[in-house]
C-alpha cells in the first residue's frame, strides 16, 4: 500500500509524458490511497486540460471515472493536528502536507513528483521515477 498524490493519480489517467511510469507503478504496487482531497484537485486538474482544449467533457469525465474507479474507496482523512504541523514547519501547503501525513498515519511511503515535497520530507516522500 501506497499514498499517492494527485498528479501521480493524474499521470496514471490521462495519457501523458509520465504516464508509463505511473503504470509500472501501479504495477508494482496498485494499492494506492489518498486523502478526500484528491478528488478537488483532480477536478482542477481536468478543468485546466479542458481550458486548455487538451481534454473535451466526455474525456474528462471517462478519466474521472478511470480515477474513481482507481481511489474511491481508498481515501482517508488525514489527522488535522499532524497536517497543521507538518506544514508549519516545512514551508509545504497544507494540501501537500494532508498527503504526507496519511503517509506517516499509516506508515507507509507517499509517492509524488513534487520536489518541495520530496526535499522537505525524505523519510515519508519518495520520487514517482525511483520507487
Amino acid at each position: 500500500m501506497i499514498v499517492v498524490d494527485t498528479n501521480v493519480i493524474s499521470y496514471l489517467c490521462l495519457s501523458g509524458p509520465r504516464t508509463l511510469e505511473a503504470e509500472s507503478l501501479q504495477d508494482t504496487d496498485s494499492d494506492w490511497v489518498a486523502p478526500p482531497l484528491w478528488r478537488s484537485e483532480y477536478f482542477s486538474v481536468l478543468v485546466l486540460n479542458m481550458r486548455k482544449g487538451l481534454l473535451d467533457r466526455i474525456e474528462a469525465l471517462e478519466a474521472w471515472h478511470k480515477a474513481e474507479r482507481l481511489i474511491g474507496g481508498n481515501e482517508f482523512p488525514s489527522s488535522v493536528e499532524m497536517v497543521l504541523d507538518l506544514a508549519a514547519h516545512s514551508g509545504c501547503s497544507a494540501y501537500d502536507c494532508e498527503f504526507v501525513a496519511l503517509a506517516k498515519e499509516f506508515g507507509i511511503r507517499l509517492v509524488t513528483a513534487d520536489r518541495q515535497v520530496l526535499t522537505a520530507f525524505p523519510e515519508t516522500a519518495v520520487s514517482l521515477d525511483s520507487f
